[in-house]
């Protein structure tokens, strides 16, 4: 007796189940919000990467805002102040340092000369002239990051400063040994910055007195190459 295959609606054999139209559509749902909770996550975590990036490089310098530019010096009158902007602050706490108060002085920086070229720690620059009124001020030359060695100086006092017969002083910031008033520079290569510290001085009160010829012109001799 012959046996015949049975016949019908059943599936075929080796033939896939077909899912029900109810299932594909909770499947495909569920695969739609989990992308879009992937690409959620990832921007939240992209942004919150470059934030911690770009904080970091703007505390890990000087000030970011909040600067009056002379020249090319940039007076710093509210970085000790309540009125302090969050970057200020963050500046600050990263250095360690205990800024000026409106009443105590007032600092000042410069990144460049006054040609508008960047202070090169390759370089040589001649910082002449006079300085605001003041009962004392330093100058000081740091460079971004971690110094290789420390330097064998880093700062000038205005009671340390080698003047002529008119009460002029000329220092030389350089990264080789030179006569008189040499500053060494921080660093072997690089940018550097200058911060010169005003103490008890009227000017604190008023940026607005401060003139390009009030400050000390900085020029640049030289570039070892």
């Amino acid at each position: 007796m012959d046996m015949q295959a049975p016949t019908g609606a059943g599936p075929t054999a080796g033939a896939p189940a077909r899912r029900s139209p109810r299932l594909g559509a909770i499947l495909n749902g569920l695969a739609a919000r989990t992308s879009r909770v992937g690409l959620v996550v990832y921007a939240l975590a992209l942004g919150g990467a470059l934030g911690l990036v770009s904080a970091d490089y703007a505390t890990s310098g000087g000030y970011p805002f909040g600067g009056t530019a002379i020249g090319s010096w940039t007076a710093w009158p509210k970085a000790g102040s309540l009125d302090a902007d969050p970057y200020s602050r963050a500046v600050n706490a990263r250095r360690g340092d205990i800024p000026l108060a409106v009443g105590e002085g007032m600092l000042l920086t410069a990144a460049a000369d006054d040609s508008g070229r960047t202070l090169d720690a390759t370089c040589t620059y001649r910082l002449s002239g006079i300085t605001p009124p003041a009962r004392a001020w330093t100058l000081t030359v740091t460079g971004r990051g971690t110094a290789e060695q420390a330097p064998m100086r880093e700062n000038f006092t205005s009671t340390e400063i080698l003047r002529d017969a008119d009460g002029l002083f000329a220092i030389l910031l350089s990264p080789e040994v030179q006569p008189g008033n040499w500053l060494p520079m921080p660093r072997p290569r690089g940018p550097v910055r200058l911060a010169l510290r005003l103490y008890d001085t009227p000017v604190a009160a008023s940026v607005s007195s401060l003139d390009r010829d009030s400050l000390p012109a900085i020029e640049r001799v030289g570039c070892a190459r």
